[in-house]
């Protein structure tokens, strides 16, 4: 009988550790899936997409990128007309210089060949032999002259030699500061390429559109421009290409960036500006604010990368940006940076 308790006792400790076991990993799984409903996984994980107002904010950036860069790239082309202009004039420098280096080269050998052919008598014999020391003495005067005449040669030889390797040494360097202004504009265009892209992209516009960033709709606008002068004829001029788009680089006459638009207007009246707000800026007399009056050219930002016609009363017509057309917009929505009059 004890012996049975003793394998009765055996089997029933036995039979008691299971549910002890199940308790275990009851509270294992409990805490695992605690841990997993806290720990987030797969897409929660992620950053959090911008809101619409961060889209519209990173489009805005976008937007002055893309037109900093169009000046600096405007800028670069006035650089390369420049540049491609002193080559122009270094070859033909050069091709001047190697020309009249090759007639002075021929004379100094004609000279040297007479000179050989001519100078094998003694002239102490030749005076004592000579019959009549008088034509022997015309003769030395002759050849003294020549002597005289082949060094100044040479003395021309060299400085035209001089001056043809430094013809060729300039014309090498304008040409290595093109290939150097070739290879920046390349890169800019392709920045400026690949913004104009993205901001152009499906997801900016749709969500620009829903947040209502987009700006209003552009309508054309007919303002009367006093003023019989190149300035008001010029802003008149800009007022009608309103509407017309806004492309960077683009001098018209179906679109324009902000200093193409200003270009192509004062082109229409007689003068010549270059394509490039930093050569606008200087182009004619800085007046205040108080002081502007229709046709006068309004800058924005610290780096004169935005500019407008003004039309007076706080107005202007403009190439905003990417997107965008020629239109009327207000001075005060920018930062102002100065005035230009180019002409009355």
């Amino acid at each position: 009988m004890k012996r049975t308790r003793n394998r009765g006792g055996k089997s029933a400790g036995k039979h008691a550790r299971p549910p002890e076991r199940g308790r275990r990993l009851g509270v294992i799984g409990l805490t695992v899936a605690a841990l997993l409903f806290a720990v987030p996984v797969g897409s929660a994980a992620a950053d959090p997409k911008p809101t619409l107002n961060e889209l519209a904010k990173q489009v805005e950036g976008m937007h002055t990128e893309i037109e900093t860069l169009s000046e600096q790239y405007n800028g670069q082309r006035e650089k390369l007309k420049t540049a491609q202009k002193a080559v122009d004039a270094a070859q033909k420098t050069l091709a001047t210089s190697e020309t009249d280096l090759a007639a002075k080269h021929a004379r100094a050998s004609l000279l040297a060949q007479n000179a050989y052919m001519s100078g094998g008598l003694n002239k102490a014999l030749a005076f004592a032999s000579a019959k009549d020391p008088e034509t022997f003495l015309d003769r030395a005067a002759t050849t003294y002259a020549l002597e005289q005449q082949q060094g100044e040669q040479v003395n021309q030889l060299t400085k035209a030699m001089d001056t043809a390797a430094r013809a060729r040494a300039g014309a090498k360097a304008r040409i290595e500061e093109v290939k150097k202004i070739v290879s920046d504009l390349e890169s800019k265009r392709d920045k400026i390429t690949k913004l104009v892209a993205k901001v152009e992209s499906n997801l900016f516009k749709r969500a620009l559109g829903q947040a209502g960033q987009s700006g209003s709709r552009a309508v054309r606008v007919n303002l009367p421009i006093p003023g019989d002068g190149k300035a008001a004829a010029a802003a008149r001029w800009a007022l009608s290409q309103q509407l017309k788009p806004y492309v960077w680089g683009a001098e018209g006459p179906s679109s324009y960036d902000c200093s193409g638009l200003v270009m192509a207007a004062f082109q229409r009246v007689g003068i010549s500006l270059p394509h490039y707000t930093g050569d606008q800026w200087t182009a004619g007399r800085h007046i205040s604010r108080t002081e502007m009056r229709p046709g006068d050219l309004v800058f924005f930002y610290g780096d004169l990368h935005h500019v407008g016609i003004y039309l007076g009363g706080g107005m202007m017509v403009h190439a905003p940006q990417t997107g965008d057309v020629v239109r009327i917009a207000s001075i005060g929505n920018r930062p102002f940076a100065g005035a230009v009059r180019i002409a009355d």
